[in-house]
């Protein structure tokens, strides 16, 4: 065993090339093992001669020395390609994950960082932005593999975090160990992403956002790391692309051609295979119309086929906020009918309820004024039909405080539903305790948003960009009237009782639209 210094002595010029000049044990002679380069993002690798290796490594760092005022880093093109397309995927990612998940209701740090993040559509860009992240990683450790460079990565690099060595060197074992760390949580994201995707919720949600901000943390740490190994220098080598050098290990003359024909493939495969694996719902005909009484004894039903649809990230519903929707449908000449199904282990029929105190009735529940009520809510399914199968609802779905510049928010500031195309989206939509339980349903549409009238833009009304009414009038109306944000701050409305409206009279107050259930 050694005394004093290791077995090994480290020559190291800044930003350059890690000389090893291996010693024998016994007599502490210079022993060949040459010049390998261990830069981060891959300086050319060098193989030296037996012989005088000490004075040989003695020769080039003096010569990379002279060199070094004069000469900026680099990074070979393959890394410089995959870095920024990566880094961009990671960012568009992570910004609209977290604007997703600041529309939960528990969201603490994501509501805090919701001042920057976009607003709109950004179901899309998440989705496509994962599945780049999944091609450009699948890319680099093929590009690792046949450019000779995988050493960089190798896990011999944290061999100086167990030891006493220096700063420079500890530092390039942090930013090797961060690497991997990176692998591991976009593998974490995928596994959960997909799962996500597929209807899943509760604890894959959990880890999936906890990935997410290690991911985060991760960036912060990536940036910090590469600057205490070389400074600013060390940045710029992202920024200045060079040749791949020549090594002993390289595979191919185009790692970069051969990662991304692998690459680009497999990432298309993903998504082929989500494409072709989407559940389509068959409609089969019927001489017979079925009986709409909520029950899919008959004949009808009986020869339908079912779709399954998981639902998650929702409220309620025993505490899950998730259900499982079992959707049919058939036609006859005339009608197309369907029968929707799902598991609530509750039944809830109470929408802001009322109590009579002293001073006259109040209000139970919280959110009221902001149009965005949970404990006291009914039972709802809602439908669309739309022409379009983009994500976020036929791309419908625009999420933020004010995804609209020139409209107000909606009173609750988590988004609006409008379509941007011009286009039209059906919508119906059964509330238990206002028409269900009688057999009607809403009728309802998405399209181009609507201007905002004097009420609404000054918070009076609540607006809701393109989501409206079909013509004609409701079959229910509220007994109370209407406070805007601020109206309804404790349980018990203690700003003052509400104004009682008597319900109207006769059966002409109201048209009906009967629908099938």
């Amino acid at each position: 065993m050694w005394r004093g210094q290791p077995p090994f002595e480290l020559y190291r010029q800044a930003d350059t090339c890690v000389t090893i000049v291996a010693l024998d044990d016994r007599d502490r002679r210079p022993s060949t093992r040459g010049c390998s380069a261990m830069n981060e993002f891959g300086d050319a690798a060098t193989t030296g001669s037996a012989g005088n290796s000490a004075n040989m490594a003695a020769s080039a760092m003096a010569a990379r020395r002279e060199r070094a005022p004069s000469t900026l880093p680099s990074s070979d093109i393959g890394t410089v390609v995959l870095h920024w397309v990566s880094a961009i995927a990671v960012i568009a990612s992570l910004v609209t994950g977290i604007r997703i998940s600041a529309d939960a209701l528990d969201a603490v740090v994501s509501k805090w960082l919701e001042p920057v993040l976009p607003q709109g559509e950004i179901w899309s860009i998440h989705i496509w932005a994962g599945l780049a992240l999944f091609g450009t990683s699948t890319a680099y450790l093929i590009y690792m593999a046949t450019s000779g460079l995988s050493a960089r990565i190798s896990a011999r690099r944290l061999a100086p975090l167990r030891m006493q060595a220096p700063a420079k060197l500890r530092w390039l074992s942090v930013n090797v160990l961060l690497h991997w760390l990176l692998y591991g949580l976009v593998v974490v994201l995928t596994i959960t992403g997909v799962l996500l995707y597929l209807g899943f919720g509760g604890w894959v949600v959990t880890i999936h956002l906890a990935a997410a901000f290690g991911t985060l943390a991760y960036t912060l740490a990536h940036i910090v790391a590469h600057f205490a190994y070389g400074g600013w220098r060390q940045w710029l080598r992202i920024f200045r692309p060079a040749r791949l050098a020549n090594s002993a290990g390289q595979r191919s003359r185009y790692p970069l051609l051969i990662a991304s024909v692998v690459a680009v493939p497999a990432a298309g495969v993903v998504a082929a295979l989500d494409y072709e694996t989407r559940d389509t719902l068959f409609v089969q005909t019927t001489r017979d119309a079925p009986s709409i009484d909520g029950i899919t004894d008959d004949s009808a039903w009986r020869s339908a086929r079912k779709v399954t649809i998981r639902t998650s990230q929702g409220a309620n519903l025993a505490g899950t906020g998730e259900s499982t929707v079992e959707v049919m449908a058939v036609r006859n000449a005339d009608k197309i009918y369907f029968a929707f199904r799902w598991q609530d282990p509750t039944r809830s029929l109470a929408r802001l309820p009322m109590i009579k105190r002293e001073d006259g009735w109040r209000l139970i529940g919280h959110d009221g004024d902001r149009a965005d009520v949970v404990d006291y809510y009914e039972d709802k399914l809602a439908v669309i039909f739309s022409a379009s199968d983009a994500f976020a609802g036929g791309g419908a779905t625009h999420l933020g405080p004010k995804p609209l510049a020139d409209r107000p928010s909606s009173l609750n500031e988590r988004g609006l539903h409008y379509t941007t195309d011009g286009s039209f989206i059906d919508m119906w939509q059964w509330k238990a305790s206002r028409g269900g339980l009688l057999g009607y349903m809403d009728d309802q549409y998405i399209g181009p948003p609507r201007e905002a009238t004097a009420d609404e833009a000054a918070k009076r009304a609540r607006y809701q960009g393109g989501y409206w009414n079909d013509p004609g009038r409701t079959f229910y109306s509220y007994n109370f009237g209407f406070e805007g944000p601020g109206g309804y701050r404790d349980r018990y409305y203690r700003s003052g009782c509400p104004e009682v409206r008597k319900p109207p009279q006769g059966r002409s107050a109201h048209s009906t639209r009967p629908m099938p259930i």
